[in-house]
């Protein structure tokens, strides 16, 4: 038995060694830009589904999903097989823009899956690999089908990181394009929150648009996130989207929607705008479309198809085994109902999750769609930041007070970072990898994989109420320990 147990020990301490020397000569080499390395330091040496095992031995529920690339989780085995057969074919595996039987399956199924307002007239353009390559390709797209420039976009969005994308996102540094109000309840830009909110977003727009003095001439198009994930997971309300769609519609303004995130069932539905049965213009994609492999398009209206040959390119738009991989991830969600069962299983995490709410008053606000969820955790000793609903039933128009007969949300209190790192690290030594987002990093965000079973989402909600728990009580006791780091 000693023998045993000491050929365990020096195992275990010959895997911790190889972990930590990855992970020095990864601090050692690599660009100081890296994000999610710093936050999560391990080191995945196999992966199946939820489950990541790291270098130094330890196993992780994965609940980043390569930031909701991963619809059907790691390695799943319908990807694994469409990866080989393509291995196994002898075909090619880059080829530029040729027509391939592979590309063609890709397209097919694709299109089974698109709004059916735009399917049956709808054109493709692969692009570079990640989805804010496909971003730019979409703004390209529209300025030279309406001749016109500028964009419209919207607070808290996230596009991607190239230039263009990035000036219409939420943390761009220079303003080049025009920002609208995206409605929310729990930190709304108009103090009142709820359909009274989205609607004054929806009129500050049309004024917007309709001023000749606004500043803002006739633009190019609107991009738009049916539930912005960077930006804290803050759904679109259903009304206020197709309100956008006539808003735009009216006007011949391109209505891009950006379903990078929100595509292949995350939701609760195929694509995020399926909820609000909105049919955009343009539809950007990227992620999950890939099945775990870099892919991009952009899917939009034929009318729009002005491109000259040429116009828009990228070395890397041939991946063969993106193709296939991201064919068999969109059939297997098509066909087995996994955005439908992404919606009910969201819907109870989400309730159970109401009640860590209730039990923690770090935790201001719990939001989302299908199973793109976030938490965001907040200050409750803070001085309140503006009205959000309320807890407490108050007059019309004072804090507190329901909207509109929606369920009430707290009255909003100063977002708070320190605890949300505080929360990731704790889920970290629980096993439970999460990201963090919102305006100021302080969201808690889940993104597992549809294939997620009830008994693994029992397991993330338990690991992640045990680790606010710990990060609130450190809080509380400045002299306690600090939270762990893994």
């Amino acid at each position: 038995m000693a023998v045993t147990e000491s050929v365990a020990e020096d195992a275990c301490g010959e895997a911790r060694a190889v972990h930590e020397g990855i992970l020095r000569r990864q601090s050692a080499r690599e660009s100081a830009a890296r994000t999610y390395a710093r936050a999560l330091p391990i080191v995945p040496v196999r992966a199946r589904g939820l489950t990541i095992e790291g270098a130094d031995g330890r196993r992780y529920l994965d609940c980043l999903s390569g930031a909701g690339t991963l619809a059907l989780g790691h390695n799943h085995p319908v990807v694994l097989e469409a990866i080989r057969r393509v291995l196994d074919s002898g075909a090619p595996l880059s080829v530029l823009d040729l027509a391939t039987p592979v590309k063609d399956a890709f397209i097919t199924e694709l299109f089974q899956t698109l709004p059916p307002g735009l399917a049956g007239r709808a054109r493709v353009q692969f692009c570079g690999p990640a989805g804010t390559d496909a971003v730019e390709a979409a703004f390209k797209l529209v300025r030279a089908a309406t001749g016109r420039a500028g964009m419209l976009a919207f607070t808290g969005a996230y596009h991607g990181m190239t230039a263009a994308a990035l000036a219409a996102s939420g943390g761009a540094g220079e303003v080049r394009v025009a920002r609208l109000p995206y409605p929310q309840d729990y930190r709304c830009p108009f103090g009142v929150g709820g359909p009274r909110g989205a609607e004054l977003s929806a009129r500050y727009t049309e004024s917007l648009l309709d001023d000749p003095k606004s500043g803002v001439p006739l633009p190019a198009g609107m991009i738009v996130e049916p539930v912005q994930g960077e930006g804290g997971v803050i759904p679109a309300p259903d009304d206020w989207l197709r309100r956008m769609r006539r808003i735009t519609a009216d006007r011949s303004v391109p209505l891009i929607a950006d379903e990078v995130q929100t595509g292949v069932g995350r939701t609760g539905a195929f694509w995020g705008v399926d909820h609000s049965g909105v049919t955009p213009d343009v539809m950007v994609l990227s992620k999950a479309i890939g099945g775990s492999l870099p892919l991009a398009v952009v899917v939009y209206r034929d009318d729009l198809d002005v491109w000259r040959p040429g116009a828009h390119a990228g070395t890397f738009r041939g991946n063969q085994l993106a193709m296939a991989a991201g064919t068999a991830t969109l059939a297997h969600v098509r066909e087995n109902g996994l955005a439908e069962r992404a919606a009910a299983l969201g819907s109870r995490m989400l309730s159970q999750l109401c009640a860590l709410r209730d039990e923690f008053p770090c935790v201001g606000d719990v939001r989302g769609r299908g199973l793109m969820i976030g938490l965001e955790l907040v200050d409750p000793e803070g001085e309140s930041t503006g009205f959000g609903g309320g807890p407490v039933p108050g007059e019309p128009g004072e804090p507190g007070a329901l909207v509109n007969g929606a369920e009430p949300v707290r009255t909003p209190r100063p977002a708070d970072p320190e605890l949300a790192a505080a929360v990731q690290r704790e889920c970290l030594h629980r096993g439970l990898i999460v990201e963090l987002g919102g305006r100021h990093a302080g969201v808690v965000r889940l993104l597992p994989p549809l294939t997620i079973s009830d008994e693994q989402a029992a397991a993330v909600l338990d690991r992640l109420s045990d680790a606010i728990a710990a990060a609130a009580r450190h809080r509380r006791s400045p002299g306690g320990p600090p939270p762990r780091t893994g």
